[in-house]
């Protein structure tokens, strides 16, 4: 099994942040690890936003996360336990999760009353 890798805070940088948080999916296991407060198995993902994730996406999805430096993940027997390094990430660019968080709300909650409009209209 080949070790995880964990970049120094140091190394984190705003454009593998942004790059990270572009994808819908990933953008939602994040806000969803970060809201938790606790460590999440990866198994916790595999429906998001009604969609099913195939395991070996999910997997995808959270090395990227991880490799941004947005996730401290470790190995626990078969799961993979993972956390938000929101802490982290405030210190090094205060204020910029925070926004994409509250942007990620914003736009969730436009789409759902979008969607519940379509539903009433069809």
């Amino acid at each position: 099994m080949r070790p995880l890798t964990h970049p120094s805070i140091d190394d984190v940088s705003v454009e593998a942040i942004l790059h990270a948080l572009s994808d819908p999916v990933r953008v939602a296991i994040y806000a969803e690890l970060a809201d938790s407060g606790c460590a999440q198995t990866c198994s916790t993902f595999l429906t998001i936003k009604d969609r099913d994730i195939p395991k070996s996406t999910l997997s995808q999805h959270f090395r990227v996360l991880r490799e941004a430096g947005l996730i401290h993940s470790e190995r626990q027997g078969v799961e993979m336990r993972n956390t938000s390094r929101c802490a982290e990430i405030e210190q090094r660019f205060p204020g910029l999760i925070g926004a994409i968080m509250e942007a990620h709300r914003v736009q969730s909650a436009e789409r759902a009353r979008a969607a519940k409009r379509r539903a009433k209209g069809s």
